[in-house]
């Protein structure tokens, strides 16, 4: 890949967007947009940098009475023929516009251009967020350097449309295991077939009435579903085992070993076997300073119906919301987009709480 041509934070975030979208960073792959990160914000002196594998740390170091955290994903799903960028009237599109280079271009805008807030900020550029939490940048720092997360507030720039969105739902994934016993299929009243096992299982996913509570005045819609199937041996065997995995995202008012203990009641008598999972997070809006963000920023926040790193910082002790200029529901699409004039309004808004 030739040398990227050295970001200019100095212009405006619409062009910062489209220029990051062109340096390739797919997760596991994100090292030439984090030296080219790096390399800009490194200099300025009212910041100290630190790199961490892939991801980049800027502090401001003012003595304000309260430091805010803004963190971005810099990494991207596999590219679908849609880098480089390309504008079409307000459009900006390229994989990454959304979810979040938008983001990101903002959050290295404040931090070039704001070299004195009016709070101490921690700017957070990390990696491998679209793929296992094992590798995510983010719960390395967790993990390994949580003195440079520490803050009163954080606010991540995930994709929401320009609209504040609280917390985030938890997430887990099961198997849920149909034993029976193998025979030729020619003969098959002397074997019980696994598959034909797991109707009831299915049954009861077409049965189930999702939660919808209401979580520190924000409304949530919980969901149960099955994402997978698989059963079979050979063409001519009744099949001895059928696995249906299933997905449930639960409102953060439930820890993740109560959605575990949900999800075995709901398949009781069946084998459950649990294979990732992570919590949700509380919205956090009645803390000070997550209240002066929802008033300097306007609307109205809504739930985040999905999980996001905002449940990292969460178990860290720091409230938390997700806002960013991308549309959550372009995520990941090859045609995927962002309104250029609300990476520049987010920006604005953004300016005005720390400004």
């Amino acid at each position: 890949m030739p040398e990227a041509t050295p970001l200019d934070l100095t212009g405006d975030v619409r062009a910062l967007t489209a220029a990051l979208v062109d340096i390739e960073s797919v997760s596991g792959d994100e090292k030439a947009l984090a030296d080219a990160i790096e390399a800009v914000l490194a200099p300025l002196p009212h910041l100290t940098v630190v790199r961490d594998g892939e991801a980049v740390v800027a502090r401001t170091g003012l003595g304000r009475a309260q430091r805010v955290v803004v963190a971005g994903h810099i990494d991207t799903v596999p590219l679908a023929g849609n880098v480089p960028s390309r504008v079409e009237g307000d459009l900006l599109y390229g994989c990454g516009t959304s979810d979040m280079k938008s983001g990101v271009a903002i959050a290295l805008k404040l931090a070039a251009g704001l070299p004195s807030p009016s709070r101490d900020v921690t700017y957070v550029f990390y990696d491998c967020e679209e793929i296992e939490l094992a590798r995510n940048g983010l719960a390395r720092l967790a993990r390994t350097r949580p003195e440079l997360l520490a803050g009163d507030f954080a606010v991540l720039m995930e994709p929401t449309d320009g609209e504040i969105e609280g917390g985030c739902q938890g997430t887990l994934r099961a198997q849920v295991v149909a034993r029976g016993k193998r025979a030729h299929s020619a003969r098959s009243w002397h074997g019980v077939n696994a598959v034909h096992a797991v109707a009831p299982v299915l049954a009861r996913l077409n049965a189930y009435e999702a939660r919808e509570p209401v979580v520190d005045g924000l409304a949530y819609h919980e969901g149960l579903n099955a994402v997978g199937i698989a059963g079979g041996v050979a063409g001519n065997v009744i099949p001895d085992e059928c696995v249906v995995t299933v997905n449930y995202r639960f409102a953060p008012d439930r820890s993740l070993e109560q959605a575990r203990d949900h999800v075995r009641e709901i398949f009781d008598g069946y084998e459950v076997r649990f294979t990732d999972g992570a919590a949700g997070a509380r919205p956090g809006l009645t803390h000070p300073v997550a209240a002066a963000f929802a008033e300097a920023i306007g609307g109205t926040p809504r739930a985040k119906l999905g999980w996001t790193d905002v449940s990292l910082f969460s178990g860290l002790g720091i409230p938390a919301v997700n806002y960013g200029p991308g549309d959550p529901n372009l995520a990941h699409q090859q045609g995927e987009y962002a309104s250029l004039a609300k990476i520049a309004d987010c920006e604005r808004r953004m300016l005005a709480w720390l400004g």
